[in-house]
């Protein structure tokens, strides 16, 4: 209570004295025992007691009824905890689940006037291919191209389903790269390539790179890397390159040529307990066609012993995106003394678990 709110209360007293009888001098002293409506210091007294009982804290705190924040602090560790058990599992389970690799279709264009099968435009996967992949116990799917504005079988599947879906991509070989694909005209008709082809591969490699996605791409694969970064080929190299040995003959894949790997390539330390005191290892060589002006963001990887045609290119700015120019697939059936390419088989599967998230 204020002090004027006791001054104005002191007088309401006296005003019932006169109504009891009449007030005299000795009398006045009593008349004014109302002081103790002074005594407000009285009625603070409580509240100066519930000082030291709010300053007591631990009382308060230990209260299992009103104290409801004390079990939090435990119970988001056990589900932290627990989140953190499942995301393990879950890890080891996505790194355990077997690998699905897409390859890309060769493409057989109908025969003009032919009946049946050659009539038909037909998309294959050739076998070695398929059984050297599969032969690291992994899934192997292969992609066929999409037209989604297709008038008697629409689809609203993309590429870009595959790369999503798909853990990584092999480029197959066959037939030429179309010499326009690198804004080029054919030097001779028959080295027209596969325009419809290169298109539905170029875009299938753009999108599993964006992807995040390993590419290994073979013969013609390695070259469609190198033209998909603007790079250019030689249409032939016996006509380009005079004094080049021979890359393809009747033998097919029975013609073996030395190739070298560059110091500080990545192919030169993944090879350097397995090479020769000359640092040269025998491969197949099944192509007319090579790199000719390096593709941007390219490294040479790999070059024939001879003539420095490249036989190899890896593209710096993907964790996994490779060409080799021979046929890995064809190697074991060559013999041993050609280069057992196991390990790049290897390093292509693992980027494709490390990137698979």
């Amino acid at each position: 209570m204020s002090d004027s709110q006791s001054k104005d209360s002191v007088p309401s007293v006296p005003d019932a004295v006169p109504a009891a009888a009449p007030a005299t001098a000795a009398e006045a002293k009593p008349a004014a025992a109302p002081e103790p409506v002074a005594a407000e210091p009285a009625k603070a007294e409580p509240h100066a007691e519930a000082k030291p009982a709010a300053a007591s804290a631990p009382p308060k705190a230990a209260d299992p009824v009103n104290d409801y924040s004390a079990p939090w602090p435990q119970t988001w560790k056990l589900i932290a905890a627990r989140f953190r058990a499942l995301s393990d599992k879950a890890g080891r389970r996505m790194m355990q689940r077997t690998l699905k690799i897409g390859i890309s279709a060769r493409i057989f264009h109908p025969e003009e006037g032919a009946k049946g099968l050659r009539g038909r435009t037909l998309q294959y996967l050739e076998e070695s291919i398929a059984q050297w992949v599969m032969s690291r116990n992994v899934l192997v799917f292969m992609i066929p191209t999409v037209n989604t504005n297709g008038l008697v079988h629409p689809s609203s599947i993309r590429l870009r389903d595959y790369a999503k879906h798909l853990d990584g991509l092999v480029l197959q070989g066959g037939a030429d790269v179309s010499p326009q694909s690198y804004a080029q005209a054919a030097t001779r008709p028959e080295w027209g390539g596969d325009r419809v082809r290169d298109m539905y591969e170029l875009e299938l490699l753009h999108e599993f790179i964006e992807a995040g996605k390993p590419v290994l791409g073979i013969c013609r694969g390695c070259q469609l890397i190198n033209v998909a970064f603007g790079g250019t080929l030689y249409q032939d190299i016996a006509t380009d390159v005079p004094t080049s040995i021979k890359h393809v003959n009747d033998e097919y894949d029975r013609l073996h040529h030395a190739i070298q790997f560059p110091h500080g390539s990545s192919l030169a330390t993944l090879f350097n307990s397995q090479g020769s005191e000359q640092n040269e290892w025998v491969v197949n060589s099944i192509h007319h066609q090579a790199v000719r002006d390096l593709g941007r963001d390219l490294t040479v990887e790999a070059i024939s012993g001879s003539d420095n045609i490249v036989e190899a290119i890896r593209y710096r700015k993907a964790a996994f995106v490779m060409g080799l120019q021979w046929h890995p697939e064809f190697h074991r059936a060559g013999g041993p003394q050609l280069l057992d390419c196991t390990p790049i088989l290897d390093g292509f599967l693992r980027a494709a678990r490390e990137t698979r998230f």
